[in-house]
Parts: C-alpha cells; structure tokens; sequence
C-alpha cells in the first residue's frame, strides 16, 4: 500500500470514529423504547388516547409504538433537527454523585430532564398548532424511555459507557464485539427465547395500578435513579467477557427500567392530553 492510500485509509477511519462519537447515543434500541410506549398506551384514559389518536392521524404507524423510535432515527430524515435534538437524549451526572443541577447538568436547556419538560409543555398546550404537538409527542414518548435507561444518566467521562469495550458470547469461540452502552441498549435482550410479545404481555402485569402519582417535572428524579443504577458496583464488568450471570442479574434491572418508563410516560402523557382526568 503506497504512502497515499495509507494516509487516506487513515482519513477515512478517523472520520468513521468521529462521525460516531458525535452521534447520539440510542437507548434500549427498537426493541425497548416499543415496550415502554406499548406499556404506557395500555395506561392511557380514554380522553387522552383520542388526543393521542388524533395526532398521529396519517402517520405510517399511528400508535405509541411506531413513533417511538422516531428520535432516534432524525439523523436520517431530518438531520438539522437530529443536531440540534442530540443532547436531549442524555444527561450525565455520574461524576456528581447521581445529583442533578440544571445549571451545571444542562446549560441551555439541552438535556433529557430538561427536553421532557418542556416537550410536555407544549404537547399540552392546545393553543399550538398540531405539528408542533405531534412533535413534541413523539418526543416525550422517546425521551422518557431514555431516561430510565441508566447509561443515559450515567458518566460523562466514558460517554455513557459508550467507550466501554465488551465482548458479548454469541454461540461462537469469539462473541462479539461491543460496548457497555449498547450492552444496555439492547444486548441484555439479545437471544431471548421469550418474542416480543410475549415479553410485552408479562411485563404489562408488572406495571402498577393506579399509575404513580408523577409529572414531567419529576424528570430529574428519573435521571437520579437511573444513574444509580449505571453506578452501581457490578454494572461494569470486571473483565471485558461478558458472561451468563451479568445477563442475569442485570437483565430483570433493565426490564424494571422499562415498566417504569412506561408507567411514568402513560402518567405523563395522561397529565398533558387529559388534565381533567376524562
């Protein structure tokens, strides 16, 4: 290989890396954020759903669940707003004790904690036009579903564990490669025998009734407690294999994430679309 197309190798490679770095980290992955929408919809007042109904008319899939991922998918159909929406999919307080200040934790406004609440407020706001609201819908369905994946409340200083290399066992001598964020995002989940649907519906048994008494202003609370858990001694692995007890003993913690992910934003969504409790 010549002197040139090694520098250009180089180029292209550190490019790749930057390009992910600056991206916005997902959470739960597809798989996930549909559980904790699915959950939060079975939650839904009868007022609240028709809101909810109505604006979603026209989209692909008008449900909770087929806008869920929307946020995360802005990179591709809307890359100016994926820009300026990065930073509201995480918070990082690790590093502060899992205490969160909004000036120091969220200069301008632009963390998750700060993005549900404002994001409910103008979803609850009849006075702004549909498109501004079905907007924001679709972000506070995704944006409450990150924030209690605790890698999205984590440290700063290793990017959520983005940086955190793992290797997941996949039936191969060698697993796979990854990292504790994605581990979290969707790698506890990975070679369940359990479908979907079937995780859906032993879930929604696990989620309270009555809803907790929460709003979007208890955001920063969420963060906390996720962050305890991302801080929690055993949630980084010992060593880089990972093996059948670290599934077991997190994956339970991460479905708990879920249930009250989905609790919280049903509760949410019902305060902003149905204030009157109809």
């Amino acid at each position: 290989m010549t002197a040139t197309l090694r520098s250009a190798s180089r180029i292209a490679v550190a490019t790749a890396c930057l390009l992910l770095l600056s991206s916005p980290a997902m959470a739960w992955g597809p798989r996930g954020h549909r559980l904790v929408a699915d959950l939060a919809d079975a939650g839904l007042t009868p007022h609240a759903r028709a809101q909810v109904d109505s604006l979603l008319a026209g989209e692909r899939e008008p449900t909770l669940a087929g806008i869920a991922n929307w946020a995360d998918q802005l990179r591709e159909h809307d890359p100016d707003l994926g820009r300026r929406s990065a930073r509201w999919h995480y918070v990082n307080i690790g590093e502060s004790g899992c205490t969160y200040e909004a000036a120091r934790d969220c200069p301008g406004g632009d963390c998750v904690v700060e993005a549900i609440r404002a994001q409910a407020a103008i979803l609850a706001d009849p006075a702004r036009p549909v498109a501004a609201r079905r907007q924001a819908l679709k972000f506070v369905v995704h944006f409450v579903g990150d924030i209690h994946q605790p890698m999205h409340a984590g440290y700063g200083h290793d990017r959520g564990g983005n940086t955190v290399q793992i290797n997941q066992p996949d039936g191969t001598r060698d697993g796979y490669g990854s990292n504790l964020h994605r581990l979290w995002d969707s790698g506890l989940f990975r070679d369940m025998d359990e479908s979907e649907a079937a995780q859906r519906t032993r879930l929604l048994a696990e989620v309270p009734t009555p809803g907790p008494a929460v709003t979007a202003a208890d955001a920063a609370l969420w963060a906390e407690a996720a962050c305890r858990i991302a801080t929690t001694d055993g949630v980084y692995p010992p060593r880089p294999r990972i093996d059948a007890r670290y599934i077991a003993t997190w994956r339970p913690v991460a479905e708990r994430q879920i249930v009250l992910g989905g609790a919280h934003l049903a509760t949410v969504l019902n305060q902003a679309l149905d204030p009157q409790g109809e």
